[in-house]
């Protein structure tokens, strides 16, 4: 009889948990909807406040205005070209790349050495524009605009004589396109 009253109290005991878990579970459910409730109803606020919900179709009508027609004739001015030199700007240390530029005395043709270096594998374009003592410009890419390779050079004529030529030169490296030299060179008689 001992026993039973035991495996009774024991039955007893586990079925009032079971009630208490139940209980607390149901409660648990309406809490969970009031949170959702009022963060729905916080949102729809902030949109409401925030002008989310106005029309798209907005008209502005500009004022309208009378101005006096006056006509006014400039003076004639004359437009000088003006040599106008852009920043260098030096590659980061990471993409660093050897670029020789040299005239040739004998017959003035200029030339651009890629000698490659750290940043070789970012290179994919190099460009040299040329202008002459004369007012010619002269742009070509290395390669015909492909990625180059060590020991690729670009040969362009330049001025033959005592004239000087500009030349810039612009490398594309990781998507960006940096000026790295802007130099007057002149061929040198001995």
């Amino acid at each position: 009889m001992e026993f039973l009253a035991v495996a009774d109290r024991f039955a007893i005991s586990h079925y009032v948990r079971t009630q208490i878990r139940n209980i607390n579970e149901m409660k648990a459910i309406p809490m969970k909807r009031a949170i959702i409730l009022t963060a729905l109803v916080t949102l729809t606020c902030c949109a409401l406040i925030a002008g989310c919900t106005s029309p798209t179709t907005a008209e502005i009508k500009p004022v309208e205005t009378t101005v006096a027609a006056t006509t006014a004739i400039p003076p004639p001015t004359t437009i000088t070209p003006v040599v106008t030199i852009d920043l260098i700007v030096t590659l980061p240390t990471e993409q660093f790349v050897d670029l020789q530029l040299t005239k040739d005395r004998t017959n003035g043709e200029i030339h651009l050495l890629y000698n490659g270096g750290k940043g070789e594998i970012g290179v994919q374009k190099i460009r040299m524009k040329v202008t002459l003592s004369d007012g010619r410009v002269i742009d070509q890419y290395m390669d015909d605009g492909n990625r180059p390779r060590r020991g690729d050079e670009l040969v362009v004529p330049g001025t033959r004589g005592s004239g000087s030529d500009r030349c810039e030169v612009y490398v594309t490296s990781s998507g960006k396109v940096y000026k790295v030299k802007d130099e007057l060179i002149t061929s040198v008689r001995y």
